[in-house]
């Protein structure tokens, strides 16, 4: 199988849509051999800062000398980026082998008589073979959706985490915040640690989930505290307390400069700590060293082309939204903001909205390279009882360059969905190597 056929498969594994359950990735990975029990995982859940706590974690364990494999999605550009290896993503070949193999079992799966798996199966499989063949120490492996049916659930980690619960997917996962909470709590293993950042009646699931398991659970402002010495626009320096692990006054610089970013590596750290307690191998000096280095694509990230900033954000929810208002609003706190937004119509738009703008924002609404779309021309309808100028461009490279023009002298902000930022920021990155070559 070539890397293009790899991406046919999969796209052809799209009609099978999205259906939680267990029973067939553990078909799956039971005619692979199980690679998942080959090493450590980490498992990461959450609503929001999932990605950027599986990262941080990541980097950290590489820092400390562990082979470590990182699972993470979606992707921003390419499939590639889901599976890492110390910080280098799968090449093109492996890739491509990876999902020969794994596409083998699942012919054989269909064969005995099983459903087909689905493409996030698909994935999930492979990347769990992907770093059995590496022979990783560890692999700190992202939820997909929920937690407790989802496809990286049949791993037994070492340690867990559940950054935070939110209203989102409730359609899959219960209908109510609680049945969300309940959906994240099902990562919880017995006796396996358990680190949350989760608040109010979420976390009451949580505990109740943690106690009856047995699961030691550290919980953000009573286990472990975060609070910021300095910040500047790239940046920000913290200081960690975890008095159950004995740490006091643990100071780290963050290159990850959005304010949301300092409970995610909070609950990074905590993570660390609970996993050096087994392994005297993982060090916190290492891990400050790795957190000041650690990037994580499209999450409050600055690229500044040709005089112009321009935010990239991919808050695609009203709790990321949220997170990013208050980013801009307290490292940006006086420049004119102009949006280049695109949302998917299956989310809350309007709530999403109410949160973001003010009447005095420019937004030039487009839609992401998705089925799920919002229209542009309808996103824009509700754009327009918000703010005073706003116009819509369905094509993202003319919105690209009409944003960029209407933000002359101002910030420009591009979010709204991960489905959107992606290609926005590869063009973005186009027009910033074309900058260094004049």
């Amino acid at each position: 199988m070539t890397y293009q056929q790899a991406l046919d498969y999969l796209a052809s594994l799209n009609r099978f849509g999205m259906r939680l359950g267990l029973s067939r990735i553990r078909r799956l990975s039971e005619l692979l051999g199980n690679p998942q029990d080959a090493y450590k995982t980490v498992h990461v859940t959450g609503t929001n800062g999932k990605g950027s706590v599986s990262a941080l974690t990541a980097a950290a364990l590489s820092a400390s000398g562990r082979r470590t494999g990182l699972f993470t999605s979606p992707h921003l550009v390419s499939y590639n980026e889901r599976m890492q290896v110390n910080g280098v993503e799968i090449s093109d070949e492996d890739f491509a082998r990876m999902l020969s193999q794994t596409r083998k079992a699942a012919e054989k799966m269909m064969a005995e008589g099983e459903e087909s798996p689905t493409q996030f199966e698909v994935l999930t499989a492979a990347a769990f073979l992907y770093f059995a063949e590496k022979n990783v120490d560890y692999a700190v492996i992202e939820v997909g959706l929920g937690g407790l049916l989802d496809s990286t659930n049949i791993i037994t980690p070492v340690a867990s985490a559940i950054t935070n619960v939110t209203l989102e997917h409730a359609d899959m996962c219960g209908g109510t915040l609680e049945g969300v909470a309940e959906h994240k709590a099902g990562v919880i293993k017995d006796g396996v640690p358990v680190v949350t950042a989760a608040k109010g009646m979420p976390l009451d699931v949580i505990r109740r989930t943690a106690t009856e398991k047995h699961a030691p659970l550290y919980v953000l402002d009573e286990d472990f505290f975060v609070k910021r010495i300095s910040q500047t626009g790239i940046g920000q320096t913290l200081s960690f307390d975890a008095p159950a692990l004995s740490i006091t006054d643990w100071r780290y610089g963050l290159s990850l400069a959005a304010p949301y970013q300092m409970e995610n590596s909070a609950v990074a750290a905590t993570l660390l700590a609970v996993l050096a307690q087994k392994d005297a191998s993982i060090s916190l000096n290492a891990a400050a060293d790795s957190f000041a280095r650690t990037t994580w694509p499209g999450r409050f990230e600055r690229m500044d082309i040709g005089g112009q900033t321009v935010m990239v954000d991919g808050a695609h929810n009203p709790a990321g939204m949220k997170a990013l208002r208050e980013a801009l609003d307290s490292t940006f706190p006086t420049e004119p903001r102009v949006f280049l937004l695109g949302i998917l119509h299956d989310k809350a738009i309007d709530e999403m909205l109410d949160t973001l703008l003010r009447p005095e924002d420019i937004v030039v609404a487009t839609q992401p390279d998705s089925e799920r779309a919002e229209p542009a021309e309808r996103l824009l309808e509700a754009v327009k009882k918000r703010v005073r100028q706003a116009e819509a461009e369905p094509d993202r490279s003319r919105a690209l360059a009409r944003a960029k023009q209407a933000a002359e002298g101002k910030l420009l902000c591009c979010t709204g969905s991960l489905y959107l930022i992606g290609e926005l920021r590869a063009r973005l990155e186009a027009g910033k190597e074309a900058c260094r070559n004049v």
